[in-house]
């Protein structure tokens, strides 16, 4: 009671009662996988801060509540630590041979080069072949869509349309040069 009224030499003498029966207690259960940064040691030293700075509402009800307290505040320290690390994969040497998912530069320029000739491409087309095109490719569209929005009378007649715009652009597209 008098560690809750703010009495230092209270709270200090209830820590020096309570952690080392605390630490027994908790010595060995951090599963080894959750074992990096933070050890036993560290999980019943939070907890007790956490409970030395939640003493104004915590209220005793027996002899050994602290103590209880103490515990439960491990076990969900404990449970966390297990959470956060299978959240996360095991740390893993990375081979220098493996290669990257990124595009390299190498890729992303071809890219931009193809995208500059599609355009320039596209340009040349007759307005209802690039509305096909733009439609089909950038939308994606399907020719049932394309069909009924550009009023195709029919899904072939789309699909025939579709078709022969592409060909004409692939014709118009200039080879890229090495």
């Amino acid at each position: 009671m008098r560690a809750r009224g703010g009495d230092r030499d209270a709270v200090e003498a209830l820590l020096q009662r309570c952690l080392p029966s605390l630490k027994r207690w908790a010595h060995g259960r951090l599963p080894p996988s959750a074992r990096g940064a933070m050890d036993t040691g560290d999980l019943v030293q939070e907890a007790a801060l956490h409970a030395v700075s939640r003493l104004d509402t915590f209220e005793p009800r027996h002899v050994g509540a602290l103590q209880a307290y103490l515990r439960q505040s491990v076990v969900n320290r404990i449970i966390d630590e297990v959470r956060r690390v299978s959240r996360h994969p095991v740390p893993a040497e990375l081979d220098a041979d493996t290669p990257s998912d990124d595009s390299s530069p190498l890729e992303i320029a071809i890219a931009a080069e193809t995208y500059d000739r599609f355009r320039a491409a596209l340009m040349t087309l007759t307005p209802r072949e690039r509305e096909v095109v733009v439609a089909r490719v950038e939308m994606q569209w399907s020719l049932a869509d394309i069909a009924q929005r550009l009023e195709f009378p029919s899904v072939d007649a789309a699909r025939m349309a579709v078709t022969r715009a592409l060909r004409r652009l692939a014709a118009l597209m200039p080879a890229s040069t090495p």
